[in-house]
């Protein structure tokens, strides 16, 4: 779980740096996404094991990257915002 949050952040501080202030929105979703395939990932491992105690946490980390993808896309494009009202200034 640590390597794959690890290379999410990874990933999404790699898109930050090349965003030269264009295509927010895209950048926003695109960290959606791959907090939801993280996600499609631990659910997928919850239905492949037996234990069902097992299952209920892996779904229970899937859902909270859900929520932090959801939570990251929102913030992305409110930065987008407030950029945008400083600039108008």
């Amino acid at each position: 779980m640590k390597k794959l949050s690890f290379a999410i952040v990874g990933a999404a501080a790699l898109a930050l740096a090349a965003c030269g202030g264009q295509g927010d929105d895209a950048l926003g979703d695109n960290i959606e996404d791959n907090y939801d395939a993280a996600a499609d990932n631990l659910e997928a491992m919850a239905d492949n094991t037996a234990n069902s105690a097992e299952a209920a946490a892996l779904e229970n980390q899937a859902d909270a990257l859900e929520a932090e993808g959801d939570r990251k896309e929102e913030a992305i494009d409110e930065a987008d915002v407030n950029a945008a009202a400083v600039n108008a200034m």
